[in-house]
């Protein structure tokens, strides 16, 4: 483990200490407010501090082992119990730098899914009702719940926009490294010469949060346009003017909602996703106002990102942020996603670590 990381944790355990003696003045219990504080603060520290008695406690059965290897009489048994040492060692080391790992309170929330066709016309429509699809079954694997906000269909298949409400326990944490753009390479069913084309679309995964810390959304600068639904061959035709779309005047993001026959939820669920989008937007610009910080090797999640070709010729899918290439395309796009998502994961905790290492060098 890193001297840094070490250190680090020398002094919660002194933090640890200090706050187990202050739970004991007669003071702090009479004070509830304080008391529910650093009620709070010893459990979180208390799984930590065991952990660090318990990796303490294998260094020093590893130099307890090591000093009897000159021993020729227990040098057999120093060996095993080397072995066993270290193992339980580097097992307890996991453990420990997995709960020092800052945690994102919106990894357990709900989240939205937006898709977006981007360069390739058709095929980039057609693309992103494939990816929809991969993680729609990806959702069913997890037992989620999917459920379309708003969606634009394309002409010849697919969705020129879509978006979806994901429900279930753990969502945005386990999706939230799609965002960002993904190239689909692969001979569209409308070409002729069987040439492979390019194409592209964005995905953005939101996490669904609670309305407080949503955005407030001044009425005067909305403008709320109703028309009649509609859909390619002819599909959700209504006779009514249910569809809305909610034009935000001062940033110009625009959301359509046709997807119910109610007016009244079409304009609700327009104005969820407006909401979302905007804060997205204001994210994505404090981001840029401060580039100058360290960049997460995972990325930031802006559309602009380059998250991953689908080579379907050569049945490969790489993902260019941790330089991971896998020939397992048609799982992935059915739906068994955790061969791609787990890596991002690790490697978004090592890129964590590495910070938390590097704070103190």
């Amino acid at each position: 483990m890193h001297p840094s990381i070490v250190t680090k944790l020398e002094i919660l355990q002194e933090r640890y200490i200090e706050v187990k003696l202050m739970l004991d003045d007669i003071r702090i219990i009479d004070n509830q407010e304080r008391f529910r504080i650093l009620s709070h603060e010893y459990t979180q520290l208390t799984n930590v501090i065991q952990c660090f008695s318990q990796w303490k406690k294998s260094q020093e059965d590893i130099r307890n082992a090591e000093r009897m290897l000159d021993d020729s009489d227990l040098h057999e048994l120093a060996q095993e119990e080397l072995q066993i040492s270290r193992t339980f060692s580097k097992t307890i080391e996991q453990h420990l730098q997995d709960l020092l790992l800052p945690k994102d309170p919106n990894d357990k929330r709900n989240c939205y899914l937006e898709i977006r066709a981007g360069t390739g016309g058709d095929e980039a429509a057609i693309f992103s009702g494939n990816l929809f699809r991969m993680y729609s079954r990806y959702a069913d694997s997890k037992y989620w719940t999917v459920e379309i906000m708003s969606s634009h269909e394309g002409e010849l298949g697919g969705y020129k926009e879509i978006v979806a409400k994901i429900i279930g326990h753990g969502a945005y944490g386990r999706l939230k490294f799609e965002s960002g753009g993904h190239r689909v390479q692969r001979v569209p069913e409308t070409e002729s010469q069987g040439r492979i084309h390019t194409s592209a679309c964005t995905v953005a995964v939101m996490p669904d949060l609670p309305k407080k810390e949503l955005p407030v959304i001044n009425p005067s600068h909305l403008k709320i346009d109703t028309f009649r639904s509609s859909g390619a061959g002819g599909q959700h035709v209504n006779t009514t003017d249910s569809a809305i779309r909610i034009t935000h005047i001062p940033s110009g993001i625009v959301v359509e909602c046709q997807d119910e026959r109610s007016q009244h939820k079409n304009k609700a669920k327009a104005l969820a996703v407006l909401s979302l989008r905007i804060r997205e937007a204001e994210k994505t610009r404090s981001r840029q106002e401060t580039s100058s910080e360290r960049r997460n090797l995972i990325g930031s999640g802006d559309r602009s990102d380059r998250n991953r070709t689908y080579n379907f010729p050569q049945g490969r899918i790489t993902d260019h942020r941790i330089h991971l290439s896998i020939y397992r395309l048609d799982e992935a796009m059915d739906g068994k996603l955790d061969v791609l998502i787990d890596p991002l994961i690790q490697e978004h905790q090592a890129d964590q670590l590495a910070s938390l290492s590097e704070q103190d060098s």
